[in-house]
């Protein structure tokens, strides 16, 4: 792949091509946005670009070069992702960074290190990166992606040029599942509307168990309405037991929400996300006042935010299942 190919963010591969023609490269930069809108494709695509043999010149990847080549098999030597083992990425990690940085690029001119949710260093972590910042040498550059930006430290955020990374228009996303995927355009159209601008996730949503979760999660909205607490607590099957599988769905429930509030307040049925889902939609948004839904929508991102804390699953489940069911008439 190389930067023509890739779907959307225009502005921001303008910025790395400027930087490339003038060779004047900042020695660290910040990827940041929602997750699955394309971060690390454009910051791998960065990387072949800088070392492929024609980059230079053309300002891109050839994909066909030695260098183009090992770095789509994930075998260059001087590209090196870094990812978390576990919940974090721990020192020593950043100490081999630093070690490989003391000596030059084995093969490209420029070595990269792609640091995938960079916020997920720990204390000393990022403490040790910070010092590599602090000291940058001309052949390495330091890439760091996040979607959590403000859990980052200040320190570290100051020293890197940041690009925003947007979520892609519905039409970008489309586009690309019809041409890449070969989705008819009504298809193609319903998952970009669902999909939040993230190709990544349109991707993991063309597949019929996750339609059939959608289907499920929304008809609990529908269902909340009653005040019967074995029938709240009997929709708290619906979200699984496994973390993943929870979190999944409580972010459909909240397009939900999100929805409901957006026909409320405009009436515009080409504006939702959910759109295929219009009478559930419909039916919040004219029995319920603007204000409680917005508490239900907090209802569900706070529990959201309290899984992404490892809180217990099922009192925090139970929690927002009755909060739903207190704001619904």
């Amino acid at each position: 792949m190389s930067f023509k190919d890739i779907y959307g963010h225009e502005k921001q591969i303008k910025v790395l091509q400027t930087a490339m023609s003038r060779d004047r490269i900042p020695h660290a930069y910040l990827f940041y946005g929602a997750e699955g809108v394309g971060k690390r494709t454009v910051a791998e695509v960065f990387a072949k670009a800088l070392n492929c043999a024609s980059g230079i010149e053309s300002l891109d990847a050839c994909d066909a070069c030695p260098s183009c080549l090992k770095i789509d098999h994930k075998n260059h030597p001087d590209v090196i992702t870094i990812e978390a083992q576990g919940q974090s990425i721990k020192i020593q990690e950043v100490r081999e960074l630093q070690e490989q940085m003391k000596f030059s690029p084995l093969e490209g001119g420029k070595r990269i290190f792609i640091i995938v949710d960079a916020d997920k260093m720990n204390i000393a972590s990022a403490n040790a990166i910070l010092k590599t910042l602090e000291e940058p040498t001309a052949s390495n550059i330091l890439v760091l992606l996040t979607s959590r930006p403000h859990q980052l430290p200040a320190t570290v955020l100051s020293r890197c040029q940041q690009l925003r990374f947007n979520p892609l228009r519905r039409e970008t996303v489309a586009s690309f599942l019809e041409e890449k995927l070969s989705l008819d355009h009504k298809s193609a159209q319903l998952i970009a509307s669902s999909s939040g601008g993230s190709i990544g996730r349109a991707r993991a949503m063309n597949d019929e168990s996750y339609l059939t979760t959608r289907a499920t999660v929304l008809d609990i909205i529908a269902g909340i309405k009653t005040k019967d607490p074995l029938k709240l607590l009997s929709a708290l099957n619906d979200f699984g037991q496994d973390r993943n599988d929870i979190m999944e769905r409580l972010g459909i429930l909240m397009t939900g929400y999100r929805d409901a509030l957006v026909y409320k307040e405009t009436g515009d049925r080409e504006s939702l996300v959910n759109q295929d889902y219009i009478d559930i939609i419909k039916s919040v948004a004219e029995s319920e006042s603007g204000r409680d839904i917005v508490s239900c929508f907090r209802a569900v991102d706070r529990a959201f935010h309290a899984l992404n804390q490892n809180a217990n699953k099922q009192l925090t489940l139970e929690v927002m299942m009755f909060t739903l069911g207190r704001y619904h008439e």
